[in-house]
């Protein structure tokens, strides 16, 4: 009889622990995370930011998923994308640029929004301060507008070619993070006596017409400022700029892997990785306005000695030393 209650009481028990191990399993949320970025070709920011939550402990498929969506770098379609994530109730929103940023900003002030990448967010209006953002956005950014980012890429430049009097900038005036960044250059091409001239694209008309100009120009090396559009457009504007011989700066080095001459800039991979853990803290029960906004520890200086080559120039052993990666 003990026996048989004891077979008993131990049935029961392994019921009531598969009973409530299969709760735990239920009651488990499975995060639903919108992911807007510029360009479907780059898996660089998604692969990032899915180590990211992978080293905080999650789990694709387990208990997140991630709700995809990408602008290819035409900022109008940015207030669509949001709206279709929002309206699959996510728990949070990543966002890749100021323009979507923005964008989600002005279309919910309730779901957290983390951006990733965004050059100088206080003054693209994104966040009230870098220390505390205020609202519902948060994020990280690879550099900030007045402490040297585009000056550096205005030296580097003078390092590898010392003969630079005539610089010619590229940008999209359109994109709220361009002004910090033409202003900084502005001044530093000022200081260097460098003679600078301004095209704007954010279309492809314009970066058609932009091109031409600077082809026709006195322009002896060129700058690429920060722009999805211009990350869209990354082989078309490496390109050009060697097929007109002019030494090229780029923020990102993928410009550089594609055959470009030099870029200095924080790592997307890096910022992507630490808005995971922005999305962590979030989903967690942090408010994203006590969130500091995060900004890169270390610069990333990407030099193609081949490219250099093709230019006719020839870069100095000390610039290659200060090099984090050399591209033969």
């Amino acid at each position: 009889m003990k026996s048989r209650l004891a077979r008993l009481a131990a049935a029961a028990i392994l019921l009531l622990a598969g009973s409530v191990a299969a709760q735990a399993q239920q009651a488990e949320k499975i995060y639903r995370i919108g992911f807007i970025t510029s360009d479907s070709r780059s898996t660089v920011p998604v692969d990032a930011f899915r180590q990211g939550l992978k080293e905080a402990g999650y789990v694709e498929g387990k208990n997140f998923i991630i709700e995809a969506r990408y602008w290819e770098g035409r900022a109008e379609r940015a207030p669509g994308l949001v709206a279709d994530l929002l309206r699959l109730n996510v728990d949070v929103l990543v966002v890749g640029t100021a323009q979507t940023a923005l964008a989600a900003k002005r279309a919910t002030t309730t779901v957290p929004v983390v951006f990733a990448s965004v050059f100088d967010p206080v003054a693209a209006g994104i966040v009230a301060s870098l220390a505390r953002p205020g609202g519902n956005i948060t994020g990280t950014t690879f550099g900030v507008g007045g402490e040297g980012l585009s000056r550096k890429w205005l030296e580097l430049l003078k390092e590898a070619d010392p003969r630079i009097s005539h610089l010619a900038v590229l940008t999209n005036l359109a994109n709220p993070a361009a002004a910090p960044v033409v202003k900084e250059i502005q001044t530093s091409a000022t200081i260097m006596k460098v003679k600078l001239d301004l095209f704007d694209a954010g279309t492809d008309a314009k970066l058609e017409a932009a091109l031409v100009a600077i082809g026709a120009s006195k322009a002896q090396a060129i700058i690429f400022a920060p722009d999805p559009f211009f990350s869209v457009n990354t082989t078309r504007l490496v390109q050009f700029a060697m097929r007109k011989r002019l030494p090229n700066m780029y923020y990102n080095k993928a410009f550089v892997e594609a055959g470009g001459l030099m870029s200095y800039g924080g790592s997307s991979a890096d910022s992507y990785r630490r808005a995971a853990k922005h999305v962590d803290r979030i989903l967690k029960g942090a408010k994203p306005a006590d969130l500091p906004v995060e900004q890169p520890t270390t610069f990333e200086l990407t030099i193609n000695l081949k490219t250099a080559k093709a230019l006719g120039l020839s870069i100095k052993p000390s610039l290659r030393l200060r090099a984090d990666q050399v591209i033969e």
